[in-house]
């Protein structure tokens, strides 16, 4: 029978990996960063902000990473067809488990995008690229939230009279 504790070493493995990368991220930063991190302005960080979002957000829902996203679970035979399910347990697993959430992908897309946005000034331009990337998708979102809500009132009105 699974515990639920079988899939704790995988969570700490991958915990560990990341501490380890963002250990040695910070020493490579303090040596060979192109802007020093003490010298970040607002839009330094607002950029990052949105860049990390739309990464994370392709990584986690968009529909061109889903080949990504799907070689980290099985494939199970449904009658003629088939279906995907995440691995019981295993390194897949936590990292099935990672890419379905938003706040977990997060943490790793941000510690990549500061990395390279201050380590190489070729990250600029992917930088501003999602950054502008996130608003796009946020304004697209808010308009068919207010599309949505008027077709949800121009169908109330019509069953009114």
């Amino acid at each position: 029978m699974l515990r639920i504790t079988d899939q704790y070493f995988w969570n700490l493995f991958f915990l560990i990996f990341f501490l380890v990368l963002v250990v040695m991220g910070s020493i490579i930063l303090e040596t060979e960063a192109r802007i020093p991190l003490a010298d970040l302005g607002l839009t330094d960080y607002v950029l990052i902000t949105l860049a990390s979002w739309r990464l994370t957000r392709l990584f986690v829902y968009d529909v061109v990473t889903r080949w990504f996203r799907e070689q980290f679970w099985d494939v199970k035979k449904i009658g003629k067809g088939h279906r995907l399910e995440k691995p019981k347990t295993g390194p897949r697993r936590t990292l099935a488990d990672l890419l379905d959430c938003p706040w977990c992908f997060g943490v790793w897309a941000t510690a990549t995008v500061v990395f390279f946005y201050l380590i190489t000034p070729y990250a600029v331009f992917p930088v501003i690229v999602l950054a502008l990337s996130s608003v796009a998708t946020f304004l697209q979102l808010v308009a068919n939230m207010v599309g949505h809500k008027a077709e949800q009132l121009k169908n109330q009105n019509e069953s009114i009279t």
